[in-house]
């Protein structure tokens, strides 16, 4: 693998390209989509806390396409988070724009779901009525007649059929997040906004929910914004990933995913190109930190 230096990250050799999973490296400056769904436009923001100002973005610009399945990594404290918030119309950024299928986001967007580290399930609602909730909110984007079959739909496709009527104390912490992905797709959102919903499981039930969401996208076209610190999730997952710098962030490097003639599988984690793309990406988190990456023959 060629060597990375502080400035900047090579790309996948061609040597990787020729056997089918390259990556290519576009930097901040990369021209925006004309078909994006979600556009960030120079967006900056600042909290203001006890102790001053706390700027957590800089000019960010990034862009997802529609269908398209974007991760997002970067330090601790970069403003991960900060940014899902922006895109669901939670917080309205100080300066820049924020925009949805062509169109300003102002406030909450009902074409918006979200899933995040805890499911934050209701307890006293069975998991088929918490799957269901959404459409009480945003009734209008499913037909009436068809909500509860959709839900159960979902709740099959993730393996918990049988389970509808359970109580979410009654499930595991897997099975609790199973149902908190249906949740947020239930209303055919345009978006999906996933903050690090994978977290806080154990490593097998980790891997066997990113083997469920390629399921839920095969079934379930749909855009979706990831969250994460597990870069070998990141590389699984998504079409791209974006490297954010350190606070204040921008776009420090993004890294294509290539797509694969099959159907993903954990083994594919293990071939020479995707060693050598989580490689490239914990140099750019390297980079971020203020680290020298460590040299690779």
């Amino acid at each position: 693998m060629r060597k990375i230096d502080n400035d900047h990250a090579a790309p996948i050799t061609s040597g990787a390209a020729s056997s089918g999973a390259s990556a290519t490296h576009t930097d901040s400056s990369t021209q925006r989509m004309e078909n994006a769904l979600i556009d960030i436009r120079a967006v900056s923001h600042t909290f203001q806390t006890d102790s001053g100002p706390l700027q957590v973005l800089d000019k960010l610009d990034l862009s997802i396409a529609e269908g398209q399945f974007t991760a997002v990594v970067g330090p601790s404290g970069c403003g991960k988070s900060t940014l899902t918030r922006l895109v669901a119309g939670l917080l309205k950024p100080d300066s820049g724009e924020v925009w949805l299928h062509g169109e300003l986001v102002k406030g909450p967007r009902a074409s918006v779901g979200m899933a995040f580290q805890n499911p934050v399930l209701l307890e006293w609602r069975s998991i088929l009525r918490n799957v269901m909730l959404p459409l009480e909110i945003v009734p209008e984007r499913v037909p009436a007649a068809e909500h509860e079959e959709r839900a159960r739909s979902l709740l099959s496709l993730v393996g918990l059929e049988g389970f509808e009527d359970k109580k979410p104390s009654e499930l595991s912490g897997g099975m609790r997040q199973r149902a908190s992905l249906c949740r947020a797709l239930i209303h055919k959102p345009d978006v999906i906004i996933l903050d690090e919903p994978f977290g806080a499981l154990d490593a097998f039930t980790r891997e066997d929910l990113w083997q469920t969401m390629h399921a839920l996208r095969a079934t379930e076209p749909f855009t979706a914004l990831l969250i994460t610190h597990d870069l070998r999730e990141s590389v699984f997952l998504a079409d791209e990933v974006v490297v954010l710098s350190d606070r204040p962030a921008r776009a420090q490097y993004t890294l294509s995913v290539p797509t694969s003639s099959h159907e993903r599988t954990l083994d594919d984690l293990y071939t020479t190109e995707a060693v050598e793309m989580l490689a490239i990406l914990r140099q750019q988190i390297q980079l971020a930190q203020g680290r020298t990456p460590a040299s690779h023959s």
